[in-house]
């Protein structure tokens, strides 16, 4: 019998990173962005795993970067997917609030959740165990995997090698950041000897990472404000990669269409929002994250240029028909 491995894939955004988990019952872990499924396929299949054989896809979350790929695999080869049950429930009901796709402006294709998860339930892989660990705070369904014979963990966005998931208290809730530290200390109690997050490299210590970020968040309960710049930061800088840039002309009109611009200026910056894009747009450029590139806004983190249908697509959970999901 061939032995077992888990396979950690490090991908460029607009794509989360994955994990292949190859053994008699083949688990893929995340599926990343959707401009980036053909990517995902041929990845696994160099990997040594045909796609239809693909026991299970599980998502530690319903982000776009994480579940995009999600609707190819399903409509192509049947495969089985798993989540939380409280992100499951809002997919299914093609509900809008769903991937928090609508309020962030991501496009993400319809599929389908085939199986329910529960904290502490088990994937069996073949000659492996995953222990599912429900871990909120990134989002509410949000669940990390441990697989114990190897020490394993793979995080999801809960924690990066040198960095945190950005918070979303808007849709997740403003105890997002008490979640998160709750969650942490639950694995903390693990004995882990490498972990894998969503985004970042392969975590050798992580220990320390999940010390650093505990200290970071308790930081964060003393100046809420941060936790609202980390996002704002980062959700901008993922529009900007999945639209490749943006023209100085359209930024204004952009945002002032966006729900989480329009949260975060007048809720956490106390601000208009026409008065919140030029101290945004300077925040871009002064911490680095975005930079100007003949009159565009150009995302400075390196990542994948997505295909051009990608960069207007406009699907959302709202649009999902039914028999789209359950076909």
């Amino acid at each position: 019998m061939k032995k077992s491995s888990i396979i950690f894939f490090e991908r460029k955004f607009p794509s989360a990173n994955m994990i292949l988990i190859k053994d008699q019952l083949p688990i893929l872990i995340d599926t990343g962005f959707g401009s980036g499924a053909k990517d995902t396929e041929h990845l696994i299949k160099e990997a040594g795993v045909s796609p239809e054989d693909l026991h299970l896809i599980v998502n530690t979350h319903y982000h776009s970067d994480h579940v995009g790929g999600n609707s190819y695999f399903q409509k192509n080869y049947g495969v089985t997917i798993a989540t939380h049950k409280w992100d499951a429930d809002l997919i299914n009901s093609c509900d809008p609030e769903a991937c928090s796709a609508e309020w962030l402006d991501q496009p993400v294709e319809p599929y389908r959740v085939d199986k329910k998860l529960s904290d502490n339930d088990e994937i069996h892989t073949g000659s492996k165990t995953l222990k599912v660990i429900h871990t909120p705070g990134h989002t509410l369904g949000h669940i990390s995997l441990y697989e114990p014979e190897e020490e394993v963990l793979i995080c999801g966005d809960l924690f990066h090698k040198n960095d945190i998931g950005w918070l979303n208290i808007f849709r997740e809730g403003v105890s997002s950041i008490h979640r998160s530290i709750e969650s942490l200390e639950r694995l903390s109690t693990l004995r882990i000897g490498r972990a894998y997050s969503g985004h970042g490299p392969q975590i050798e210590n992580p220990s320390a990472s999940i010390d650093a970020a505990r200290n970071r968040f308790e930081k964060w309960l003393i100046t809420p404000e941060k936790v609202s710049w980390h996002a704002i930061k980062r959700i901008f800088a993922f529009t900007l990669i999945i639209k490749n840039g943006l023209a100085r002309e359209e930024i204004d009109s952009y945002l002032l269409r966006c729900g989480w611009f329009q949260d975060f200026a007048r809720y956490s910056f106390q601000l208009q929002p026409e008065e919140s894009i030029p101290i945004l747009l300077d925040e871009m450029i002064r911490s680095k994250a975005a930079s100007w590139h003949n009159n565009y806004l150009i995302a400075t983190t390196p990542y994948q240029v997505p295909q051009e249908k990608w960069m207007n697509e406009n699907i959302k959970p709202k649009d999902w028909k039914p028999q789209d999901i359950l076909t």
